[in-house]
């Protein structure tokens, strides 16, 4: 079936312009969906847009257009309010069989892209001897959901783990670990990863302090570059106990994501030097090689240069991420390459995004997207941090946050007098404990900050994921309380709207398709969030005004269709989040 509501718009905007003339072919309608529900569905603003260029009042406009305007078999006779806006109210019988034909469609209704594409969605990246800490935790969420968006959408998702794995700090993490326990360079079980972090810092440490040490630190980076068996075979075994720790934290978060770190166009740097050299974009600056982009001057007013190669001939991050743009557009023929990385990286990127367009690495068909965010902040406004002044680590925060959840739990079955087994209380305790961090984070505008609150984001009212699980259990509860096999009601019940609260979700239950066509393109989750929010809101409204369960026929399998629907549209945006959904809790 076709998309509901989104072609609906579409089709609004069609006649609306159709309406116009041909003299106003390109004029926006200014279709939007109507304030009050008492104003009907939507409104069209057109008319008062056009008051000046047809130096005519705008509800004389509108009157005009309302002569030309055929929408007969999607609303009520259109209506002309204040001053010339138009408002349009949808049939009932069209919201009705929207309905029943959205029930009998395995994505409600929700096409795939006409046109799909192959995207690339680089996200998370952690740093191999480090553990994954409350920094790591909106990359990934944020990257995991728009990955799961654009593949539900018909995309071709490759998700890319762009972990730092290579650089100086590998040879001094080496050098240390050859004098202090070479054993964890041949068994990487032999160490945990709060040792390699020990490690890390001791290393580091040295460097700084210690010039011997530091110059034999950089002869081992040589020595792993070059190839070295020693030198790889240690490496090998910093990165396996690294990868081992993050996919703990992966498998908690049902995490898909493919490793392809730095070291993986290591090979492809030489040619990014010497392809920009003969291009005639590179300069010697201080004795490093450097890009200079248009628009980038540093705090003194001096042109801000991208280092290419370093004075010592290494080589910087802006070389791996024009590496990987060549890699990505070239072999693996994306057509959009998105960045999940913070705010503070922007001005990085739009440097390597420029340099990579003056060369001419960038194909037409090929959008490079950097989506950035703010950082997690703790509720004194400052960055979210320990008692003792250090970074959360990602383990520590979704352990807790667990715990809380499955503190409120047993609360709650206390007080209700209920006996629950111990895995069951554990399984809700950690679906909704890590539902509800997901949620939180997806929740706001990405571009901001945000405070993170364990009080806040568990708690049973609000926008938070437990009120939407609650709403999805309430649902089931109806099934189980009913004997409904929502599966199997009867394929020629008719769906029939009488109360304002049946209106109202009906509506919204049909703005799905809508939503995450945005969200595929805009690339911001917590516009999914809202809508689920809102529908949550509207089935509690309809929930609390319309019996389902003791209304008389058709009226009850009408209810229940409507109860279905909200059910599975839940259960569908929750998992676009990442979140599982509960039976009961």
């Amino acid at each position: 079936m076709k998309a509901a509501i989104a072609t609906l718009e579409a089709r609004l905007k069609q006649a609306l312009v159709a309406a116009f003339g041909p003299d106003l072919a390109g004029a926006d309608p200014m279709l939007v969906p109507a304030s009050n529900p008492k104003f009907g569905d939507f409104q069209a603003n057109g008319a008062l847009s056009l008051a000046r260029q047809l130096k005519d009042k705008p509800r004389a406009i509108a009157e005009k257009i309302l002569a030309h305007l055929d929408v007969s078999d999607l609303c009520e006779p259109p209506e002309i309010a204040g001053p010339g806006f138009i408002n349009l109210r949808l049939k009932t019988e069209y919201l009705e069989h929207q309905l029943k034909a959205i029930q009998g469609s395995d994505r409600l209704g929700v096409e795939p892209a006409k046109q799909p594409q192959k995207v690339i969605v680089d996200f998370s990246s952690p740093n191999i001897a480090k553990e994954m800490h409350v920094g790591h935790l909106r990359s990934t969420i944020i990257g995991d959901s728009i990955a799961r968006v654009l593949e539900f959408m018909g995309h071709d998702v490759l998700r890319l783990n762009h972990v730092g794995d290579w650089g100086t700090q590998f040879g001094m993490l080496i050098t240390h670990l050859k004098e202090s326990s070479p054993e964890a360079l041949t068994s990487p079980e032999s160490v945990d990863m709060g040792d390699l972090v020990a490690f890390y810092k001791e290393a580091k440490k040295r460097f700084d302090e210690d010039d011997a040490f530091k110059t034999r630190s950089r002869e081992a980076v040589v020595a792993l570059q070059s190839g070295d068996e020693a030198a790889r075979t240690a490496w090998n075994a910093l990165c396996e106990q690294s990868r081992r720790e993050f996919q703990k934290i992966y498998d908690r978060l049902d995490i898909r994501i493919e490793e392809r770190g730095e070291s993986f166009y290591n090979s492809l740097l030489p040619a990014v030097v010497r392809d920009l050299e003969d291009l005639g974009l590179l300069v010697e600056n201080q004795g490093a090689k450097v890009v200079f982009a248009e628009g980038f001057i540093n705090k003194d007013g001096d042109p801000l240069p991208l280092i290419i190669q370093k004075s010592d001939g290494g080589y910087n991050y802006a070389t791996t991420d024009l590496a990987a743009v060549r890699q990505r557009t070239d072999k693996e023929g994306a057509n959009r390459v998105v960045y999940v990385v913070d705010a503070g990286q922007s001005n990085h990127f739009e440097q390597v995004f420029q340099v990579a367009e003056k060369a001419g690495w960038v194909p037409e068909n090929v959008e490079l997207i950097h989506v950035p965010f703010g950082v997690v902040q703790g509720e004194d406004g400052k960055k979210f941090k320990t008692r003792s002044g250090e970074t959360v680590r990602l383990k520590d925060l979704l352990d807790e946050a667990v715990e809380r959840a499955q503190a409120d739990m047993n609360s709650r079955i206390q007080a209700e007098s209920r006996e629950e087994s111990p895995e069951f209380v554990q399984d809700v305790a950690e679906k909704v404990g890590i539902g509800a961090v997901k949620y939180s984070d997806l929740s706001q505008n990405r571009t901001s900050n945000y405070i993170f609150s364990y009080d806040k984001m568990l708690a049973l009212q609000g926008n938070t994921a437990p009120y939407m699980l609650y709403a999805y259990v309430r649902v089931r509860g109806i099934s189980r309380r009913g004997g409904i096999d929502f599966e199997h009601l009867p394929p020629d019940a008719t769906v029939h709207l009488e109360d304002e609260a049946e209106f109202a979700l009906a509506r919204h239950l049909l703005q799905l398709d809508e939503v995450l066509e945005e969200v595929a393109k805009e690339l911001f989750p917590n516009r999914l969030c809202q809508y689920l929010f809102e529908l949550s809101q509207k089935f509690n409204q309809f929930y609390d005004r319309c019996s389902v369960l003791q209304a008389e026929e058709p009226q009850r399998t009408s209810r229940l269709i409507l109860c279905d629907l909200t059910a599975r549209t839940l259960k569908l945006g929750l998992s676009l989040l990442g979140i599982q959904v509960l039976e009961r809790m």
